[in-house]
Formats: structure tokens, sequence, C-alpha cells
């Protein structure tokens, strides 16, 4: 079980700084490579105006927005973990309908895709 953690590249876990625009005003963030990956995820969407939104929704929520790169750490995992409950989800009525009979949701081809990914 450890391997699965140990093994990580350490790129993954290097942090980086990258300088974003939040309620107009340029400010640096220091995440690790993984948590910038997930945030770039996003489709038709920058990962900077990825930020300011989120940061402007927790503002609007709570009045403030205090410890906001934890936050956004948190808001990647949240988002990982529904992915992959997603994935079990679309996995499961595929196993339905092939038992079934029927054709899958996805094309196999898909399924083993985003298998992969899930993993």
């Amino acid at each position: 079980m450890c391997s699965i953690y140990s093994q990580t590249d350490p790129i993954m876990y290097e942090s980086r700084s990258r300088s974003v625009r939040i309620a107009r005003v340029v400010t640096s963030i220091r995440l690790e490579n993984m948590f910038w990956e997930t945030l770039a995820e996003n489709d038709g969407v920058t990962t900077n105006q990825l930020i300011a939104q989120l940061y402007d929704e927790v503002y609007a929520y709570r009045g403030e927005a205090t410890n906001f790169t934890s936050f956004l750490r948190v808001t990647c995992m949240r988002y990982q973990a529904v992915r992959h409950i997603a994935g079990k989800a679309e996995r499961f009525l595929n196993e339905m309908k092939l038992m079934a009979g029927k054709a899958p949701v996805l094309p196999a081809r898909q399924v083993r895709e985003k298998v992969a990914v899930a993993r």
C-alpha cells in the first residue's frame, strides 16, 4: 500500500509558484505540481480564471477567503473524489447493461480509458 505513495514521481509533489490576478490584485500562489495539473483540467476556462472564480465564490459565501491555498488543495481533492465516484458509477451502469444484453453506456474503449484515468 505505501508503495503507491512512496513511489510517486517527485515532480508531482514539487512546488511552484504562479502569479494570478484575483479581485484585480496580482498575487502569487504556491502549490504542488499535482494540484496545478488538477486545476488545469477545466474545459474552456484558464487556470487563472478558475482560481479567480473560486476566490470570488468562496468570498461571496463566507465573506472572506482565509487560507486560500489550502482551500485550493482541498478543492482539487474533492474534484478528484467526485471524478472517481463518477467513474465507478459509469462502470457499474456499463456492467448492468452488458448483463442485460444491451450496449454499454460508453464504447468499451472509452470505458477502459476512464478506468485507467480513475486509477
